[in-house]
């Protein structure tokens, strides 16, 4: 019998601007009123997941910037 492969996906993270998106929907359905108060509670963690992902990929394109920077500032020598 042949083995199956599993189907499972590996869930995509939104890009940078969608996770920027998502979080400033999601302060407004907060600020609004809109959602009650465990829902807010439950978006506003998800908002901090998304903040700090945000936060890694500025972490990693400053580190890039700094690299590229370096590395031509090196060549011009």
């Amino acid at each position: 019998m042949a083995e199956r492969k599993s189907s499972s996906v590996e869930p995509v993270e939104p890009s940078f601007e969608e996770a920027m998106a998502q979080v400033e929907a999601i302060v407004q359905r907060i600020e609004s009123g809109e959602i009650g108060l465990e829902q807010s509670l439950s978006e506003y963690e998800k908002g901090l997941a998304l903040l700090k992902r945000c936060r890694g990929v500025l972490d990693r394109v400053e580190q890039k910037i700094t690299d590229l920077t370096a590395q031509m500032q090196g060549e011009k020598r």
